[in-house]
């Protein structure tokens, strides 16, 4: 399982993830206009017409806080993420405005990428195009913020100049150092007030290569600040579906995430106040909801989370005090609700799980409606439905691993076992 376990230079990191004036805080003068709504189209009456990822930021470039970029129905070819500015909608016609990621490319460079290159001499520059962009990785340094993503800004023979620089030393000769157009699609960086409504995502997974929740995603949020995601769906990304990171107060309400070959939804590293309603996370490789590192005082109520392929929910690393409450999660692939193994410094302890049902997890062999790993605190189950063992799957409902601390049952139905190793 890939998780989000390093985080180096956070300062440089903020201006290089992705590194578009776009993405940046607008000026808090600017706020005084007029709202207006910028409308992009594939045809006919609009501020732009296109139908790509180009069109689209042409767009979102012109935004300034308070207006409303308006996306009219039609799939639109994302070669390049687009970035969102502060204090702006984005807005488009539910199942019908599609933001579909380009068919994947790959490069092997020709010499090693180190940190801080503006150019990559790559062995097939044929492939990209200025405006794509790009993740560059090796063997070693290819998940979490050691992925460098960048944007293709010229070609010169076998150079590809990009923007931002890399932020790792990627090797050739001993790592396969390489270059794809991998990046997360729609996206906000270092913002706040930016809502994304009605639109759906799709990565496109079967012609693009894996990109972790880190760096990427069908929508990602990096750094921000009060921001809502709804009416939207996230689908078929090599990766995750909604990914949060390093955020505080995100709002993902009414959407639908599935089909990726990762996490539904991500909220992690640091990222405190998330609030997740009333979506359906399903059929993900992986996991539904996956709690990173440091994920507090979150509330995820009401939804569905079922058929991912392992968890339907997973918390770990220093994710504490969070409530979930009126959540259906039934047959992911082996536990409802799983607790990953920490120290007892780092454990997910102090969260509260009330009036949800967890249903048919796992199988006649290995199934658990709650695994608490040991180390893992304050645990309060109340007002439960777990139920599976009369149908042949679930036979554990609630599992607590020797170390762990007491966990408090109470007013649950309970079909199937309730076991501790002491």
């Amino acid at each position: 399982m890939t998780l989000c376990l390093r985080f180096f230079g956070m300062a440089a990191l903020a201006g290089a993830i992705l590194g578009s004036q776009s993405c940046a805080m607008r000026e808090a003068a600017a706020s005084s206009a007029a709202a207006r709504t910028i409308r992009v189209a594939q045809s006919g009456t609009a501020d732009v017409v296109g139908a790509d990822s180009a069109a689209l930021q042409m767009a979102a470039d012109m935004l300034r806080p308070g207006d409303t970029l308006d996306i009219a129905e039609g799939t639109y070819q994302m070669d390049a993420s687009l970035l969102i500015p502060s204090g702006v909608t984005v807005r488009g016609v539910p199942g019908k405005t599609i933001l579909l990621k380009s068919r994947g490319v790959e490069s092997a460079l020709l010499e090693d990428g180190d940190y801080g290159e503006s150019y990559l001499n790559v062995a097939h520059p044929e492939k990209f195009r200025p405006g794509m962009g790009i993740e560059v990785s090796d063997d070693a340094l290819n998940s979490g913020w050691d992925v460098s993503i960048s944007r293709v800004t010229a070609i010169q023979g076998n150079l590809l100049r990009i923007q931002p620089y890399t932020v790792r030393d990627y090797d050739l000769e001993k790592k396969h150092a390489r270059v794809r157009n991998s990046f997360p699609i729609l996206c906000s960086m270092n913002s706040e007030n930016v809502v994304f409504d009605g639109i759906t995502v799709d990565g496109n997974k079967s012609e693009n290569a894996y990109l972790d929740g880190c760096r990427g995603g069908a929508i990602y949020l990096y750094n921000v600040r009060n921001a809502t995601v709804k009416n939207c769906t996230a689908r078929n990304y090599n990766g995750d579906g909604i990914s949060i990171q390093i955020s505080d107060h995100v709002r993902v309400q009414n959407c639908e995430s599935y089909g990726q070959t990762g996490y539904g939804v991500h909220p992690g590293t640091g990222s405190s106040n998330p609030v997740v309603e009333n979506c359906r996370l399903h059929n993900n490789g992986d996991i539904g909801l996956f709690l990173c590192w440091r994920v507090r005082h979150g509330q995820f109520r009401n939804n569905t989370i079922e058929d991912n392929g392992h968890y339907g929910i997973s918390i770990g690393h220093k994710d504490t005090d969070n409530e979930f409450t009126n959540n259906t999660i039934a047959r992911n692939g082996v536990a409802g609700v799983f607790f990953r193994e920490e120290t007892a410094l780092n454990s997910g302890s102090r969260n509260t799980f009330q009036n949800n049902k967890v249903l048919e997890n796992g199988n006649a062999r290995t199934g658990y409606g709650f695994y608490i790993a040991r180390n893992t605190e304050g645990i309060v189950i109340t007002g439960n439905q777990i139920a599976g063992a009369s149908s042949r799957v679930q036979p554990v409902a609630v599992y607590t691993a020797k170390g762990a601390g007491a966990v408090h049952l109470e007013n649950n139905t309970i079909d199937g076992k309730v076991s501790a190793d002491r």
